[in-house]
């Protein structure tokens, strides 16, 4: 089926395994962003997937179009113009250390979208499915009205829409995010967010959690999923719950609601080798079960599998099939040796 995402696809540039900015001589380049992850793993899934963004016209534009189009991705509907790429830097924590992301993307190509760089009627024209995250309007300028305007173009021809809080407290306040998403809100059919950002947007807290040192209530999350429906209209809502016992290990899980009941999947405890993606790694893999109609219970647990198995690799994108995700689903946990 073919689905759309759109935000903004960033260069990123890394140490080498666990060095320190401030020690190393040499950075990784790859490409990544919150939407074309999701683009990426819907691709690698088998629907029809088209990315949407803004990207210079040079090399480095281009290179940024490649990264997606060797996966399967489509990328036509990508406006060219402006004169950057927007970039993050990654510096790997560890045990005790955490992770630090810099960004450096005021006035990257996508920030300085305009409406008329998006033509939503071609885009969506027989599109199943229409998927952004809140840090698409962060971003300022034009994108929180052009966000409008996508998920109004969604609406009026019966695509679902999902939306990822992401809040990411670097490019907005909370207060600005929620007077933004406030506004978005009710164009949105599916809410997912993660432990923290239902509260940092909306003020919706789970109760008796302590995020910092790793106690989270399910059936808070659980009162949170039922909150976000009740008072913003969402359809269905799903969150994704880790514990962070260290930079190497985290526990994880989600809640998905359906509108009727909630389902929750089975706790993975995982060895992270590199946990950025692994929430958009769990919207696709949600996406994909929503468009297979499976019920509530298989989505969930295929879209947490789906996100535990990013964490064991390397890079922004998810590069595992539905074999592989049902494989974990079905109960092998071991990672021994297939052949």
């Amino acid at each position: 089926m073919k689905t759309v995402t759109f935000g903004e696809l960033l260069l990123r540039l890394q140490p080498e395994g666990y060095y320190r900015f401030v020690q190393t001589d040499r950075l990784t380049a790859t490409f990544g962003g919150a939407e074309a992850n999701v683009a990426l793993s819907l691709a690698n899934f088998g629907e029809e997937s088209f990315f949407v963004t803004k990207l210079p016209v040079h090399e480095i534009g281009q290179c940024a179009v490649n990264s997606l189009r060797k996966f399967g991705v489509r990328t036509e509907y990508i406006s060219r113009g402006g004169n950057r790429v927007g970039i993050y830097f990654n510096e790997r924590g560890a045990s005790q250390r955490p992770s630090k992301c810099i960004y450096d993307r005021a006035g990257s190509s996508v920030a300085m979208s305009t409406k008329s760089d998006y033509n939503w009627n071609l885009i969506l024209e027989n599109a199943s499915w229409f998927h952004f995250t809140g840090i698409t309007p962060a971003l300022g300028g034009e994108l929180p009205e052009i966000c409008i305007e996508a998920c109004s173009a969604a609406n009026s021809r019966g695509i679902p829409v999902s939306c990822d809080l992401n809040y990411r407290s670097k490019l907005w306040t909370k207060n600005q995010a929620r007077q933004t998403m406030e506004k978005i809100a009710p164009y949105v059919d599916i809410c997912i967010s993660n432990e923290e950002d239902a509260k940092d947007v909306f003020g919706i807290a789970a109760a008796d959690t302590d995020i910092e040192n790793g106690k989270l209530n399910a059936e808070g999350y659980k009162n949170v999923a039922l909150q976000l429906a009740e008072k913003y209209g969402f359809k269905k809502v799903a969150i994704t719950m880790r514990s962070s016992i260290n930079a190497n290990r985290n526990k994880w899980s989600a809640l998905f609601y359906d509108g009727k009941e909630c389902f929750f999947s089975r706790e993975y405890d995982m060895a992270v080798v590199d946990r950025l993606g692994g929430g958009d790694s769990f919207c696709a893999g949600l996406i994909h079960s929503l468009l297979k109609n499976e019920d509530g219970q298989k989505a969930v647990e295929f879209a947490s599998a789906a996100s535990c198995l990013k964490h064991s690799i390397e890079g922004d994108f998810n590069m595992v099939s539905v074999e592989e995700v049902e494989h974990l689903v079905n109960g092998d946990s071991s990672g021994r040796i297939l052949r």
